[in-house]
């Protein structure tokens, strides 16, 4: 496990456990067995984060994975059996557990919305909308279901929107500071309209344009505009209902925080044998 993935599990730990675990204190710690199931229908996603919670309370836990992240499992599946300490085993069940089901969220919900664009070429991109110290670990499992991974942060890609528009003094000067300050990152840029996009068109050094809020006949437009010249995302109010139409468009990229926000932890339940 890396160490960035290793930091946040242990904060997840430390969390939940603070001067320690008064309740499985109460237990005769000895050896038990342990499984855990999947409810329901869903991709798979944070395995490694599962065991490194288990591991980190007691090293001598056997654990024995019957999936891999990015499995599509069945409701009432086993996900894994374990063996070991029964106060180690229940003080690490949450945190394992709360991993497992938002990973596993935001994996099936990527997974879904590829299925739904799959006959098309555009892929599915995610955003910077992830929960607070989870982003990596989001990104990974957006991954694990299908899609493709945004910018990770606002360090290494340089993005232009609206107010950064506004207040560079518009879009060609806000075009060429970026360029200048820093020729080596991609540089995307939101329009709002068909006007800005036939003005973005005409600068150099572009890499992608994002079509923010078209309605689905402006972005049959403004793909056959940028044909040719630079590839398009497609972004706002995107959801299960409406991004098969806007995938047909043509659009390079379609880009949604509800794979990272808008999301149902998924049903899982650890019981000992």
């Amino acid at each position: 496990m890396n160490k960035d993935f290793r930091q946040i599990v242990d904060l997840a730990l430390a969390e939940d456990l603070g001067s320690g675990d008064v309740s499985a204190n109460l237990l005769v710690d000895e050896t038990t067995k342990a499984s855990i199931i999947c409810r329901e229908q869903a991709v798979i996603c944070g395995i490694e984060f599962a065991q490194a919670a288990f591991l980190s309370l007691n090293k001598n836990i056997d654990i024995e994975w019957k999936v891999k992240d990015g499995d599509l499992v069945e409701p009432s599946q086993l996900l894994c059996t374990l063996s070991g300490s029964s106060r180690a085993i229940i003080s690490a069940e949450r945190v394992a557990l709360n991993f497992l089901q938002t990973l596993s969220a935001v994996a099936t919900q990527t997974y879904f919305l590829v299925g739904k664009i799959s006959h098309t070429k555009a892929q599915l991109l995610d955003t910077r909308k992830t929960l607070p110290g989870l982003r990596l670990a989001q990104k990974y499992a957006v991954k694990c279901g299908g899609g493709t991974n945004h910018r990770l942060g606002l360090y290494d890609c340089v993005m232009l929107k609206e107010n950064h528009i506004i207040a560079a003094g518009g879009l060609t000067k806000a075009v060429e500071n970026a360029k200048t300050q820093y020729p080596d990152l991609d540089l995307i840029v939101e329009v709002e309209t068909i006007e800005q996009l036939t003005e973005v068109l005409t600068l150099e050094g572009v890499t992608r344009v994002l079509c923010d809020n078209f309605q689905t006949k402006v972005l049959l437009q403004a793909v056959e505009m940028a044909a040719g010249v630079l590839p398009l995302e497609a972004s706002g109010n995107i959801d299960i209902n409406t991004i098969s139409d806007v995938a047909e468009t043509g659009v390079d990229f379609i880009s949604t925080g509800s794979i990272t926000k808008n999301i149902q932890a998924i049903d899982l339940s650890l019981r000992f044998a």
